[in-house]
């Protein structure tokens, strides 16, 4: 396998502790090569013989030890999925379509496929992409981010050990430019992305553009609608776990909480157990770790500092918080930002760090039409013990992934993660089903085997229909 180990920077204390390297145009087309050679035998074999990780995830990202082994274990559920990949990618069959005249589909993978990975989950990520599509009978190419490139080599060195052939999986490494490459490569036939807006559409675009099935997640922003009868203690602790696990660097990640009517007494409670979250590297398991860079760090104490001055009233301010021992990290505090509405920048754009953002609304209604007038529709949750109320919500709101009584709705791998509105570009899904018809495409077989005693098809010049 053509992997390039890279080596990469540490959150806590801007120490240099890796570089990685650009993918030269003659390196990226080596993997590309690679891959299509090796596809010519992987699609040939059958589909039934196809806390260290954690640790570097940790050192590279920043997040804590116990978020890092949970993206390991995730990542995990769908590898341990694509085992039972047999009986999802049987095919079809129908017996005597007319006399003498059979009909069959199977599924027959596509070749050479690629996939391009954030930052926010180094392991889970890439896990949800090669796996399901060599175990499919594809060949891969995988870059994984620039930022957290170290997980993804551990994964495929791993994948060696296995017993894998070399050539099935290949690593690329670098930015923009490796991207480009992917988009624009004559062997590759599918691509997977998961990251922010601005990528995501310039992958989906440019990838379609030059004839390859692309599956885009791109942004979010996820809401919690709290109603006054919920379990109080069951959901402040939900929302806030929710909310700044990760240190809210995750695209299911819920930063708006919309409390509907006597709920809104609630929230000097929910400021003041958010106050209690510690905050620290992530080797210590702390609740808050740093954000991913520096200009990162920037950018969301920035949008803090916008909701004031917007109109909003800042409960919570976590800008300017330093770590002892740690003072050169990108460390932001949790936040708690009320009274917000559409059209300010923190409601309005994905932060992507520790801060919750609260909208006040009077009724369950003016709380779906608030999250179903948002132009993304990734995951959303409610918080209820009244059955009509959670059912009226399913079945009106627009978000894909809904929560009732329990935040961040990620599906477990036997269904699909399905992300939509603005949040996704493409038709099939990520895992479970959605992958198979994703990395795979129908071959369908119309057959005729005439008796010895069958007159000869006479010839005709119309189109056939089966009588």
């Amino acid at each position: 396998m053509i992997t390039i180990h890279p080596l990469i920077s540490y959150q806590a204390t801007q120490e240099l502790i890796a570089k990685v390297p650009q993918s030269t145009d003659a390196e990226f087309n080596e993997a590309c090569d690679v891959a299509s050679q090796t596809y010519k035998t992987w699609r040939e074999v059958p589909i039934s013989t196809r806390d260290r990780i954690a640790e570097a995830i940790t050192l590279e990202h920043g997040k804590s030890l116990i978020d890092a082994k949970g993206d390991v274990f995730r990542g995990y559920e769908v590898v341990e999925h694509a085992a039972s990949f047999t009986s999802l990618a049987q095919g079809e069959s129908l017996e005597n379509v007319a006399r003498g005249v059979d009909l069959y589909s199977y599924r027959v993978p596509l070749g050479v496929t690629a996939g391009i990975c954030p930052f926010n989950f180094p392991a889970m990520v890439p896990l949800w992409m090669y796996p399901l599509a060599i175990t499919l009978g594809n060949t891969y190419v995988l870059k994984p981010s620039e930022k957290v490139a170290g997980a993804a080599n551990i994964l495929i060195d791993l994948l060696k050990e296995s017993g894998v052939p070399d050539g099935v999986v290949n690593v690329v490494q670098g930015g923009a430019p490796t991207v480009t490459n992917i988009c624009t490569h004559k062997d590759i036939r599918a691509i997977s992305f998961v990251g922010g807006d601005k990528a995501g559409e310039y992958i989906y675009t440019t990838g379609s553009a030059h004839g390859k099935r692309v599956q885009s997640n791109m942004g979010a922003k996820n809401h919690a609608i709290v109603m006054p009868d919920a379990d109080k203690e069951d959901t402040i602790n939900a929302l806030i776990g929710a909310c700044f696990g990760s240190t809210g660097q995750r695209c299911m990640a819920i930063s708006v909480a919309v409390i509907v009517g006597d709920a809104q007494q609630w929230i000097p409670e929910i400021v003041e157990r958010s106050r209690k979250l510690t905050i620290g590297p992530g080797s210590g398991n702390y609740d808050i770790a740093p954000l991913i860079t520096k200009e990162s760090k920037q950018r969301v104490e920035n949008l803090i500092g916008t909701a004031e001055k917007q109109g909003a009233k800042l409960l919570l301010d976590g800008r300017g918080v330093v770590v002892k021992g740690y003072e050169k990290g990108n460390f932001v505090g949790q936040s708690v930002i009320d009274h917000v509405s559409p059209g300010m920048s923190v409601y309005d754009e994905e932060i992507f760090g520790p801060v919750m953002v609260i909208v006040r609304a009077n009724t369950l209604q003016e709380a779906i039409d608030l999250i179903n007038s948002n132009k993304y529709g990734n995951g959303t949750a409610i918080f209820t013990k009244n059955g009509h109320v959670a059912r009226k919500f399913q079945h009106e709101i627009e978000a894909t992934q809904i929560g009732i009584n329990l935040p961040i709705p990620v599906p477990l791998p036997m269904f699909s993660f399905t992300g939509g509105k603005g949040s996704f570009r493409g038709v099939s899904n990520f895992y479970g089903k959605g992958a198979v018809s994703f990395y795979t495409q129908w071959k369908t077989i119309t057959a005729r085997w005439k008796e010895e005693t069958d007159e000869a098809q006479k010839m005709q010049t119309h189109f056939p229909t089966m009588k």
